[in-house]
């Protein structure tokens, strides 16, 4: 059973209440929560940070942890356009990590949220075996506007910003630029941003766990396929397999309606065409006329 699976069930059995608030749900980046007579929507988004699954304390400082910590739940508040305004941290601290660990983890998240003006209003301390985290993020875009997974439609050209594999390469290889792309990423809120109100991208998701298995999320999503028929940019040394399936480059995997302009960079940040969304009963990514499956990192489908 695959994440997909999973969250296809849960999505089944939760309900939503109308008194709620909740315009979007299960399903994408951030639920989006409408208050009454705002002009504008919350996004929430949580994230957990396990260890020995999302870093390794042989190779990861207390400081890169917690800039990683906050810099998951920025991507989220990035991929749907939205403005960061707080987050709750919630720690569980493995033995020996109560003391100096601690004080580096907090400085390393405390840096990135300052620089996105990112309030970190409360969470919770526990204590456990090994060291796990949960960051809860909430954002917020003008009423309506978010970026979802579900609106590409068939003609849409889909575009990613950045380069791919670096995170995978810098976990395998440690050479020193991709080994920064993998302990420190840097998530892209000013591009989101951007894409909401410049481009007016039609879907938006982060590439968190590689393009071949998040370009098929948001082809579910949206109900349409995807083709890539254009070279995917690459980060200097990676392999085909870490571009194509290597995860946690967090840049933004984007569409946008025929016609529209979209600039080769933002702020330095190159943005690529790789391809169009396509109507096709079979739901599916094809890759240069061959179906791409979608092989990036699923917690489920590697323990099972």
């Amino acid at each position: 059973m695959t994440e997909i699976d999973i969250i296809e069930r849960l999505r089944q059995k939760l309900p939503v209440f109308p008194r709620s608030g909740i315009v979007l749900g299960v399903g994408d980046d951030c639920a989006v929560f409408r208050p009454k007579s705002s002009p504008e929507d919350l996004l929430v988004t949580t994230d957990l940070l396990v260890e020995g699954i999302h870093f390794l304390p042989s190779t990861h400082l207390p400081e890169d942890v917690g800039h990683k910590a906050v810099a998951r739940g920025l991507s989220d508040i990035a991929a749907m356009g939205g403005d960061p305004r707080f987050c709750l941290l919630s720690v569980a601290l493995a033995p020996g990590m109560e003391g100096a660990w601690m004080g580096r983890f907090y400085r390393g998240a405390l840096r990135l949220a300052g620089i996105h003006k990112l309030t970190i209003a409360g969470g919770d301390l526990a204590h456990a075996a090994r060291f796990t985290c949960d960051v809860v993020v909430c954002g917020a875009v003008p009423r309506g506007e978010a970026l979802t997974r579900s609106g590409a439609r068939p003609g849409d050209s889909i575009y990613i910003s950045g380069a791919l594999g670096g995170s995978a390469l810098g976990l395998e290889s440690r050479s020193s630029a991709a080994r920064n792309r993998h302990l420190r990423p840097e998530p892209r809120v000013a591009l989101g941003r951007f894409l909401r109100r410049q481009v007016h991208a039609s879907a938006a998701m982060d590439l968190s766990d590689g393009i071949s298995l998040d370009l098929h999320r948001l082809s579910v999503a949206s109900g349409v396929s995807a083709v890539i028929d254009h070279p995917l940019p690459s980060f200097p040394g990676a392999s085909v397999e870490q571009v194509l399936h290597g995860g946690e480059d967090y840049e933004l995997l984007f569409t946008v309606a025929p016609g529209t302009r979209v600039p080769r960079h933002y702020d330095g940040i190159p943005l690529t065409r790789i391809g169009s969304m396509i109507e096709r009963r079979r739901m599916r990514v094809a890759f240069f006329g061959r179906e791409l499956e979608p092989l990036g990192y699923d917690h489920f489908r590697l323990a099972t």
